[in-house]
């Protein structure tokens, strides 16, 4: 931090957005790649319940590195909010790239079929809920590359922002 410029949020928010984002896109790869080697699979969930701890990690260092050691909810919070949001429109980008040019059909076929052969094995109302989820899936898999990726991103946004609350309480530090 120099002395004559105030720390700014969004420089470093976009920095570890890029990190967050970068994490995201790799363990998005597992996601496809978990049908052939479910190890993979194992990995992606793994990942996904590491970024919450990413996230908290990122804003600890935000903290303690150019906020001399103190950082009020609120800036902890937009902090936490403007990194998930970098994160997820880079993570966007892959999410995009795949669905346009490499997936055709592939992930939502996987899950059609996981669906039907847990269908086989229910009976009676599980087997009901069982279609209305293929519903929906049929209408999830009739959206665009492009509606998809934006479809994430307005997830990835909004789960961003329910996990900046706890991750800004934590990191929150005031001076004693």
């Amino acid at each position: 931090m120099t002395p004559d410029r105030p720390i700014g949020i969004q420089e470093h928010a976009m920095r570890f957005g890029t990190y967050m984002g970068i994490f995201w896109i790799i363990k998005f790869i597992f996601l496809p790649l978990g049908f052939k080697v479910p190890l993979l699979q194992l990995l992606f969930i793994l990942g996904t319940l590491f970024v919450p701890i990413l996230g908290y990690l990122y804003a600890r260092k935000f903290r303690n590195t150019y906020c001399n050691g103190t950082i009020p909810f609120f800036r902890a919070f937009i902090f936490t909010v403007c990194m998930y949001v970098f994160a997820a429109m880079l993570a966007a980008v892959g999410h995009y790239l795949y669905f346009r040019f490499i997936d055709q059909g592939f992930l939502f076929d996987m899950y059609r079929q996981q669906l039907n052969e847990a269908k086989a094995m229910l009976q009676g109302e599980l087997a009901t809920s069982i279609d209305q989820l293929m519903l929906a899936f049929d209408t999830i898999a009739s959206l665009s590359p492009i509606q998809l990726t934006f479809q994430l991103i307005t997830q990835n946004v909004f789960y961003g922002i329910l996990l900046a609350l706890p991750t800004g309480l934590l990191v929150m530090k005031y001076k004693k």
